[in-house]
C-alpha cells in the first residue's frame, strides 16, 4: 500500500488503537553477512506502546506470539523503518505475513517518498522535539552479548529501556507531525520543515 494512502487512513482511526513498535537484535548486519540475511539477526527485546491501553509492553524472544497478536489487532502500527527492518526480523519467528496483515505507517518510508531520501529518526527527533535517541543499536547488541556471557539481568534491562525510549521518541515524532502538519530536520546546519499528512 502507498505510504501516503496509509498516512491518510490514519486520519480516520484517530482515537482508536495505534501501536508504536520497535525491536532490538542480538546480532549486527555485519554479523549475519548483510541486509539480505536480516532474518538471522534474532530478537533480543521488542517494545510496543498502545494508545488503547496507554502502556508500554516489553517482549522477549519467548513472547513473540503475544507481540504479533497485538500488532495484528492494532488499528494502525507506527514505526520508523519497521517495514524494512523490524518486520523482516520478527517474520522469522511467526506465521502471519505482518506486512500484508497489518495497517502500517512507516514514517521513514513516508519521509523518503516526500523528500526523495531517507532521514534518521535521531535527526528528526532532535530537531523537532529537542531530544534524540538515548543510544544506538550497536550498544544494544553489546549489552545483549554481555547478558549472554554473564547471565546478569542488568544488560537486558538496558536494552529494554533503550528500546522503550526509542518507541517513546517514535510516538512523540508521530504526534508532533499530526499536531503541526510538519516535522523538522537538520540539513547542513539548516533547520527545515517537511510537511506531513499524519
Amino acid at each position: 500500500m502507498d505510504v501516503r494512502v496509509t498516512a491518510f487512513i490514519l486520519l480516520t482511526v484517530s482515537g482508536k488503537n495505534i501501536v508504536y513498535f520497535d525491536l532490538e537484535t542480538q546480532r549486527s548486519i555485519s554479523d549475519v553477512g548483510g541486509y539480505a540475511n536480516k532474518a538471522k539477526l534474532c530478537i533480543s527485546v521488542a517494545v510496543t506502546y498502545s494508545t488503547a491501553t496507554d502502556e508500554y509492553l516489553i517482549f522477549g524472544e519467548d513472547d513473540l506470539d503475544a507481540l504479533t497478536d497485538q500488532l495484528l489487532k492494532a488499528d494502525l502500527v507506527v514505526g520508523w523503518n519497521h517495514i524494512g527492518f523490524d518486520y523482516p526480523v520478527l517474520q522469522a519467528y511467526v506465521i502471519p505475513n505482518l506486512k500484508e496483515q497489518t495497517l502500517n505507517l512507516d514514517m521513514m518510508l513516508d519521509v523518503k517518498e516526500r523528500m526523495g531520501r531517507f532521514l534518521k529518526l535521531d535527526n528528526v527527533a532532535s530537531t523537532s522535539l529537542g531530544t534524540g535517541k538515548s543510544a544506538d543499536g550497536l550498544d544494544a547488541i553489546r549489552w545483549w552479548q554481555e547478558h549472554k556471557k554473564t547471565g546478569e539481568f542488568g544488560p537486558l534491562r538496558k536494552i529494554a529501556e533503550y528500546c522503550a525510549y526509542d518507541v517513546k521518541v517514535t510516538r512523540f515524532v508521530h504526534e508532533y507531525g499530526m499536531k503541526n502538519g510538519f516535522i523538522k530536520y537538520e540539513d547542513a546546519g539548516n533547520v527545515i520543515e517537511l510537511p506531513v499528512e499524519w
